[in-house]
């Protein structure tokens, strides 16, 4: 498993990361001499899913262990409760979750972890905090990006890490909604890039990140790799999260039933292969409810109070081949996804509903010279191919009148903010709404993509780099977006930033009752 035995050598550099706050072995026992090796919380440890009532806490241990949180209403600890999560093995690569719930709703709540080991030795006990979810209409704080160490740019010493993390701590968000690409498995790591300016960026390097994933513990490293950054286990503490899959937690533009390029370098070429691995991974290492969704999926409803309903798709695991993306149907939500997107809008009562998706709708994303990877065709006219799809979900938003809904998504490593119409449409059976996208967190900068006409989408405002792949040195031209509602008024604000916390556009909508 990975790093499930630590060496001596992993335990000293561990400890240089911050990742070790205590020793690492405690005497115990009847005799001399008889010492019981302490469990150890090994990258930290994070919060998901959140609902009125708790949360789900994630954990890893490097050895058999039982998860235990405790709650309380202060830091103090007083009217503790106690929640004894599953054994964690090696079976899940040491890691495991656990639901506290029974919690007041809207409140903030502190928590703290420890493992308990089979022979009694326990480990460090570290804490965070978390909100819950209202029941009665509050501020609500949410912010969103995505790309991950991508493009060989990992977690960079020189410039202290994935430092964009304790940007967005700082503002001390409610939620964080990751847009996919959480990891790029498919991009190996050297020790240093040279860009095209002479600068140079230096990474700390891990042996799964030596080459594109394949294994199952490849692809559990590069999760592990990223959470060796201090910045990013900080900020799970502390924020809970909502998390999405995209492509480059299998490879680069996957679809079901495609086959890797044989110049990629892969051994195993299959994508089912290797999307099986990386699914496994990913919801071994990731804060969020194993196959919670309707059908297994990921796809799910977050409800977080009155004002606001998130609804997180999955656009990788239902989309059909990339092709020229033109036809009478295409696919890219499936149709159990598209029917529970449509029916859950419909009977939504929240103020806003946010779709969480991780692919942009009008932006054109290409796969070679002659397909597509995204929904977008770039073909003038009416819905074709993957459009389809989002086409009927558009159409059934303005026949079902649901109003104030607001389409956040990542991928394309640059922000902007699309307004769609039908007055600019060729299609023009929708209500006109609002696209913003961010990213990346940590990885090259790319873009700006061209728009597809067919939705009538409208560039407000773009953030891009000069060059492809500008590189985490800028951070001018890495980015993340926040969400403020206003509990009073019910507005929704939306500001487009980049790595450093500078708002670089802003827009306000407000809520159609009001």
């Amino acid at each position: 498993m990975v790093d499930f035995t630590m060496s001596r050598r992993t335990v000293l550099r561990a400890s240089a990361l911050g990742l070790l706050t205590g020793p690492a072995l405690v005497a115990c026992g009847d005799g001399p001499g008889l010492v019981r090796a302490r469990p150890t919380l090994t990258h930290g440890f994070a919060v998901g899913d959140p609902r009125t009532d708790g949360a789900l806490i994630w954990a890893r241990s490097d050895r058999p262990a039982t998860l235990i949180v405790e709650t309380a209403a202060t830091e103090k600890f007083h009217d503790v409760r106690r929640f004894t999560g599953p054994l964690l093995t090696p079976a899940t690569d040491g890691t495991g979750r656990v639901r506290v719930n029974g919690l007041p709703a809207g409140q903030l709540v502190h928590y703290r972890v420890r493992l308990e080991g089979e022979d009694g030795a326990t480990s460090e006990t570290l804490s965070g905090v978390f909100r819950t979810a209202p029941t009665a209409p509050a501020d609500i704080s949410l912010l969103w990006s995505g790309d991950v160490a991508g493009q060989g740019f990992g977690i960079n010493p020189d410039v202290g890490g994935m430092k964009v993390f304790a940007t967005m701590a700082g503002r001390d968000p409610h939620l964080f909604l990751h847009s996919g690409d959480c990891v790029y498995a498919d991009n190996a790591l050297e020790d240093s890039v040279t860009l095209p300016d002479g600068r140079v960026w230096r990474n700390i390097t891990a042996e799964a990140k030596n080459q594109p994933a394949e294994t199952l513990d490849q692809f559990r490293g590069n999760y592990a790799y990223n959470l060796t950054d201090e910045n990013y286990r900080r900020f799970n503490a502390s924020v809970a999260q909502i998390v999405q899959w995209d492509d480059h937690e299998t490879t680069n533009n996957w679809s079901p039933g495609g086959t890797v390029a044989a110049d990629k370098g892969y051994t195993e070429r299959g994508m089912d292969t290797l999307a099986t691995r990386s699914w496994q991974a990913f919801h071994e290492w990731m804060p969020l409810e194993p196959r919670e969704a309707v059908d297994g999926r990921l796809y799910r409803k977050i409800a977080y109070g009155p004002l606001l309903d998130v609804f997180v798709l999955d656009m990788r695991a239902y989309k059909d081949a990339n092709t020229a993306n033109t036809g009478p149907q295409g696919q890219v939500l499936g149709a159990a996804q598209t029917a529970w997107l449509i029916d859950g809008l419909k009977h939504s009562t929240a103020t806003w509903k946010i779709v969480a998706a991780d692919l942009p709708i009008g932006v054109v994303v290409p796969d070679g010279k002659t397909a597509f990877e995204g929904v977008a065709n770039a073909a003038p006219g009416a819905p074709s191919g993957r459009e389809t799809e989002i086409a009927r979900v558009l159409s059934a938003i303005k026949a079902n009148k649901v109003r104030d809904v607001v389409w956040l998504t990542a991928d394309v490593h640059y922000t902007a903010a699309h307004h769609y119409s039908p007055a600019r449409a060729n299609s023009t059976d929708f209500d006109e709404f609002w696209e913003f996208v961010s990213g990346p967190l940590n990885a090259g900068a790319f873009g700006p993509n061209p728009l597809d006409p067919t939705f009538g989408p409208e560039a407000v405002f773009v953030h891009a780099p000069p060059a492809p792949n500008t590189s985490p040195l800028d951070p001018e031209y890495q980015h993340f977006g926040a969400v403020r509602i206003d509990g009073g008024t019910g507005e929704l604000t939306v500001d487009l930033c980049d790595a450093t916390g500078k708002a670089l556009f802003s827009k306000q909508l407000a809520p159609s009752g009001k």
